[in-house]
């Protein structure tokens, strides 16, 4: 086997690992930021609508509180402005999600799905966990999942949902006596759910991971190159020549030109020394010859 085989066999070992560890890598902190760039638009999501929530408590509720009397106003449930504001969001973005998954909701329409009340069986088995991250399939893609409990911490809510015979009569009149009642204080009834698509970011995580390595093996095959050409120049082809130089004076050609040796480094070092050799070997010759 010779030198150059040797060496580019080493040297396309360390390039394949250096490929392997630098794929893994590389592929695990952008899939990783990706993730984390998900999360971050669920959390704004979910901070948003906990916003809109908190104001339609403070500012709305209190302002139609007279009206509200002798109508049931569904502006002035917090949930339901939550919804609303992420429904105007939905017309722009309709991938994104938000709902207030409830297990036994006054409205309907935040009655839990089958895999948002495993969530919310979730909450109640881990109590005091304060959020839960989770990945799931749809029709459109990946959704990455942010979702936070709703346990009832503020008596005030049993006004609503505490008996039928306790409730406005405009909330009944609204939505009829058969849900939304017996919450207990404590008790987590369901949970805030914000759903992000994960195709988008994870596609351009991908194209960034096959531009990457891409550059990295047009790095290693010029690399290859580049080392092979110089391996040629400053060792192959200098040890080549004093092989061939050798055979002859091995051969009795005590005649033959000296190498050119041209540079200070160890094979210009070696070239001189088997001149002085040659010369030397030449020398010795000629004297026995004069003896004789």
């Amino acid at each position: 086997m010779g030198l150059r085989t040797k060496f580019n066999l080493g040297l396309l070992l360390a390039s394949l690992l250096g490929l392997g560890l630098a794929a893994f890598s590389s592929n695990t902190i952008l899939q990783n930021n990706a993730r984390d760039e998900i999360l971050q638009s669920a959390r704004f999501m979910m901070e948003s609508a906990i916003a809109v929530r908190g104001y339609t408590v403070s500012e709305i509720k209190p302002l139609l509180a007279i009206q509200q009397r002798r109508r049931f106003i569904p502006q002035t449930v917090p949930a339901y402005a939550a919804a609303e504001y992420v429904h105007r969001f939905q017309q722009k973005h309709p991938e994104y999600s938000y709902k207030e998954a409830t297990l036994n909701p006054t409205n309907p329409a935040n009655r839990a799905t089958d895999w948002e009340a495993d969530i919310v069986s979730w909450f109640r088995d881990h109590e005091g966990e304060e959020e839960l991250v989770g990945e799931r399939e749809t029709t459109t893609g990946p959704q990455l999942f942010l979702s936070r409990p709703i346990t009832i911490t503020n008596p005030a809510c049993l006004a609503c949902h505490d008996t039928a015979a306790k409730a406005p009569q405009t909330l009944i009149d609204t939505y009829g006596s058969a849900n939304g009642f017996g919450w207990k204080v404590g008790e987590t009834v369901g949970a805030q759910v914000v759903s992000v698509p994960m195709s988008v970011p994870m596609a351009r995580a991908d194209q960034t991971f096959q531009t990457f390595m891409i550059t990295m093996v047009g790095v290693f095959v010029a690399l290859f190159l580049l080392l092979n050409g110089m391996l040629h120049l400053v060792v192959i082809r200098p040890v080549r020549a004093m092989s061939i130089k050798a055979d002859e004076v091995s051969m009795g050609a005590l005649d033959v030109e000296e190498l050119s040796v041209e540079g200070s480094d160890e094979i210009s070092d070696l070239g001189r020394s088997f001149n002085r050799m040659h010369r030397s070997l030449d020398n010795a010759l000629k004297m026995i010859d004069e003896d004789d």
